[in-house]
């Protein structure tokens, strides 16, 4: 029997166990722990909690749903329009060869040049 491998490996453990590990204060100096100066008064964090408490509306819940207060600005005519236009794109980008045929055809129509740049506000002066 082979006790090359074996001995390799029990000086290998003898010398990860005999190492010294050194556990200390995670900032002991106190150089990247700041004090925070707060702005608002604890009586104001307090009225705050209790507003919040009492919307009812917790995010960080379970049973959150943010569509419950959502209403749309659309009527239903607006969005059959909007879906009726947009149909045939719609099909063609999930057919079977995931639109690329639609779009090659769509890059080779020519376009119009406009104005808008990458990064221009929509209110320039």
């Amino acid at each position: 029997m082979n006790r090359k491998p074996l001995l390799v490996l029990a000086a290998a453990f003898a010398a990860l166990a005999s190492t010294a590990s050194f556990a200390g204060e995670a900032d002991p100096a106190g150089q990247f722990a700041e004090p925070v100066q707060s702005v608002k008064s604890r009586a104001q964090v307090a009225a705050e909690l209790a507003q919040f408490r009492q919307s009812g509306v917790n995010p960080w819940s379970i049973r959150y749903n943010p569509l419950t207060a959502a209403q749309s600005t659309n009527s239903r005519q607006q969005v059959r329009a909007d879906y009726l236009a947009a149909r045939e794109s719609v099909s063609a980008l999930t057919a079977e060869d995931s639109g690329s045929a639609y779009l090659s055809h769509a890059a080779a129509a020519p376009r119009a040049a406009g104005a808008t740049l990458a990064g221009t506000p929509s209110n320039a002066q």
